[in-house]
């Protein structure tokens, strides 16, 4: 299969070239030196490729980031993925196009809720899930109003190696890391009862090529485990996994102001449609994700791995 990658040298990207590679794909990177709303430098890079499956991660993708430039967010997530399609459109039309969404876009919920179907209703509370939600319509729209061959993903929390520390687990492991290394007693935290469904980017990856490959257009798919896990849980077993025992100390800069308490998906669309099931155990993605943090530490100034 030929496939063209938006955002293919990001976290997702990396691990998602590196699947499709060993299923013997032949793959075309699309990244930060093509804004991914040129529509022209898009349509010429898809000419060039031919694939037969386009998969859209190019996003401005950090939540809590996106309040301080909202505009830039729309631009990038909604545009760009209304141009992309445009550009399949006219340069690859048979090609399927998984467009990257968010379990963001169903914002605020409550336990009674839970878990979340692709059925829920859409309730975004951040300029990055409205941007998600919005970019989901353009590309719905593409399917109901051309007939292009698109599938929508709503991941749900995902994690791994390389994922920067920005991002709330790696962000942990960090501190947890550090705290190790300077001998302190107290690890800093935000909100610790927040329950997340978190499934490794390894299991993630696997999941879009098996959508792309047996999924019907015109159709939107969680992409989870079904299992919700208190981020106090991630800290402890961070903290078992370095060998240190520290005491959770609120830092009122790390509680988000909007966070629902828990979320959990539901991925039995999914499992129906593909057979996919997480393979990877949550205490062995953390491992991966310290050794990977220790190693990065230990790279001479200006190498990164």
């Amino acid at each position: 299969m030929r496939a063209l990658v938006t955002g293919g040298r990001g976290f997702v990207g990396r691990w998602l070239l590196e699947h499709l590679a060993s299923e013997g794909d032949e793959v075309t990177v699309v990244d930060t030196e093509t804004d991914v709303t040129d529509e022209q430098a898009i349509e010429a890079a898809i000419e060039a490729a031919r694939p037969d499956a386009v998969y859209h991660l190019a996003a401005r993708s950090h939540v809590g980031e996106s309040w301080r430039d909202p505009l830039e967010v729309l631009r990038v997530n909604v545009l760009g993925t209304a141009s992309v399609l445009d550009a399949v459109r006219r340069a690859a039309a048979e090609a399927t196009v998984l467009v990257v969404s968010s379990s963001e876009v169903y914002g605020s919920v409550v336990p009674e809720e839970l878990p979340l179907g692709e059925s829920a209703p859409l309730r975004p509370v951040t300029p990055y899930a409205a941007s998600k939600a919005a970019a989901e319509q353009v590309a719905l729209q593409a399917w109901r109003g051309y007939g292009q061959r698109v599938v929508v993903v709503r991941p749900f929390n995902h994690v791994g190696p390389g994922q920067a520390t920005s991002f709330a687990v790696p962000a942990l492991a960090r501190r947890v890391l550090d705290a190790r290394r300077d001998g302190r007693e107290e690890l800093a935290v935000g909100t610790v009862t927040t329950r997340r469904d978190f499934t490794d980017v390894r299991d993630v990856v696997r999941a879009y090529r098996l959508i792309v490959v047996h999924a019907a257009p015109g159709t939107v798919y969680n992409v989870c485990s079904g299992r919700d896990v208190s981020i106090a849980d991630i800290a402890h077993l961070l903290m078992g996994l370095a060998g240190v025992e520290l005491r959770l100390v609120t830092d009122p800069e790390l509680v988000r102001p909007v966070d629902s308490p828990v979320v959990r998906g539901d991925p039995s669309l999914l499992f129906e449609t593909t057979g996919w099931a997480p393979r990877i155990a949550l205490e062995a993605t953390l491992r991966d994700v310290l050794r990977h943090l220790d190693e990065e530490a230990a790279q001479p100034p200006g190498v990164t791995i």
